[in-house]
């Protein structure tokens, strides 16, 4: 029992961090058209300014100003790139984006150099939250929960209750209409953008402590952020969350379970010996798997349901 509500709690806790970075990218596709392939950098450049900003000032100005930096880096890039791209179909978009992403890994390796930075946990926050049995469960974790949970909230009460919200949703589907009633379209496609990239900034600044900040973080996480946009529906936000949690306690189990499928054929009464065919195959453990076991999940929901969880259907 202890095992399963602390790998729960981690689970759900990196399920969550994993929606911070994947909600902006789903915002920005479902809002603008565009697949950002640079998305996961503004992660990475969240953590690294975090890092930086607390190294002067502290954690907690840095929990503010970071996202605010890459806020303006994002509407930066869609002003002076994406828009001027644009004309010329999603295709040169994706390269764009794509380009992006090994400039702003080349730029964070001139700045900062090859190997990882001493980004760590806040004094304040370094410590138990609780007692689990006989496991003390990290302040840390529970504190990037309830920042996941509040900016969850605060983007929904934005779509759906602001005026800002209602102009940017009126904009995607009626831009000439919305441009007739005195809105300037492309400026609302920017901030869309930069808030996009904010919240993966934020992602980054509540992240790159709790994992680690090093050049190549943007790698190891930008793959699974796609994976939980195909998996939760291309553009919709419930099932970007959905997809978040799904994968983050998946992998969090997974990673913990040192049983092969020749321990599972023996609780079943099958014995498989060497000899049989794949042995190989049959002794890979469940841990052994993890890194895998996201992208078979969502090869197979392309498979049986390509529109996602909760994808509408095109067409």
């Amino acid at each position: 029992m202890e095992f399963f509500l602390t790998s729960m709690l981690n689970g759900t806790s990196y399920g969550l961090l994993l929606f911070m970075l994947s909600s902006g990218l789903t915002i920005i596709f479902s809002m603008m058209g565009v697949l950002n392939f640079a998305h996961a950098s503004f992660y990475m450049i969240g953590a690294y300014f975090a890092y930086q900003i607390s190294a002067y000032i502290g954690f907690w100005p840095a929990l503010v100003i970071a996202p605010l930096l890459v806020a303006g880096i994002g509407m930066a890039v869609e002003r002076y790139g994406l828009r001027t791209v644009h004309k010329y179909g999603h295709v040169a978009e994706l390269l764009f984006t794509f380009g992006l992403a090994y400039l702003i890994e080349e730029t964070i390796h001139l700045i900062w150099g090859r190997s990882s930075v001493e980004y760590k946990v806040p004094p304040s926050l370094d410590m138990a939250a609780f007692t689990l049995f006989s496991t003390a469960y990290p302040l840390y974790r529970v504190f990037m929960m309830a920042v996941s949970v509040s900016m969850l909230v605060a983007i929904y009460l934005t779509l759906t209750r602001s005026r800002i919200g209602l102009v940017i949703q009126a904009s995607l589907t009626h831009p000439d209409t919305v441009e007739a009633l005195g809105h300037n379209v492309p400026r609302v496609f920017m901030l869309v953008f930069g808030g996009g990239s904010a919240l993966a900034g934020l992602a980054g600044v509540i992240g790159g402590n709790a994992f680690i900040t090093e050049p190549g973080m943007a790698a190891a996480v930008g793959p699974i952020v796609f994976v939980i946009v195909v998996v939760g529906g291309m553009g919709s936000l419930a099932g970007a969350f959905i997809a978040s949690l799904l994968i983050g306690i998946l992998q969090t189990f997974s990673v913990a379970l040192d049983y092969s499928f020749i321990d599972l054929a023996a609780k079943l009464g099958m014995a498989i010996g060497p000899d049989a065919p794949l042995a190989a195959l049959w002794k890979l453990t469940i841990s052994q798997t993890a890194p895998v076991l996201p992208y078979l999940l969502m090869v197979l929901m392309l498979i049986f349901r390509p529109r996602g969880i909760m994808g509408t259907r095109e067409g």
